[in-house]
């Protein structure tokens, strides 16, 4: 069975890695590149850089409208303020310039087709710090999680789900009825989600309960 080739769109800030890219992609059967004009037919978007600066975040956000292609990010110089920013801006998958074979490549091209990501293991490592770092520090002192419900928002929608009313759901955490309507209402509010009935879908989708 022959796998369909994977629609690339390249992007570089200098002409040279430009073609250099593309001479590598060209020949290769997994891909078949896009010209500049049909960005809306890419599957996945190849952008190299030197480094991770504003023009090039709006080169990556400008990407992102439309059909909003896949992403992989190619970079002389990567950091972890890097990655965060790249992820902020749409990315899939990064790569250090100076690890990136032909190969390689079009492997992280297939893997974020797919809905893979990728980035270098050291950078990956230091980003689960600053997250740990993040939840200890900042978020649990104040009773939320990464997943943006807190304890007692999972409590709340939990009793929500079992079919109780505000006022039950009250009575059972010990609160008055109006903390628990305006719980309700900040999860609604923060998470863009319709009415309760949609918080708990919410809830249930993520696995929360």
């Amino acid at each position: 069975m022959t796998t369909q080739r994977v629609k690339v769109y390249i992007y570089a800030n200098d002409p040279i890695s430009q073609a250099g890219v593309a001479s590598q992609l060209r020949p290769r059967p997994e891909t078949q590149l896009v010209d500049p004009g049909d960005l809306d037919q890419a599957e996945v978007a190849v952008v190299v850089t030197e480094s991770v600066d504003e023009e090039i975040l709006r080169v990556l956000r400008a990407v992102q409208r439309g059909s909003a292609p896949k992403t992989v990010l190619i970079a002389a110089y990567l950091d972890e303020a890097a990655v965060v920013v790249a992820a902020e801006a749409g990315v899939s998958a990064l790569l250090r310039r100076a690890e990136v074979t032909p190969d390689r490549l079009v492997h992280v091209i297939t893997k974020v087709r797919a809905g893979q990501a990728e980035m270098p293991a050291d950078l990956l490592a230091g980003l689960l710090g600053r997250v740990g770092q993040l939840q200890r520090q900042i978020l649990t002192p104040r009773g939320l999680r990464f997943s943006g419900l807190s304890d007692r928002e999972i409590e709340v929608l939990k009793l929500v789900a079992d079919g109780h009313d505000t006022g039950e759901i009250a009575r059972e955490l010990a609160f008055s009825e109006r903390t628990i309507k305006s719980i309700l209402h900040d999860v609604t509010t923060r998470l863009q989600l319709r009415n309760r009935a949609h918080a708990v879908a919410y809830a249930v989708r993520e696995g929360f309960i």
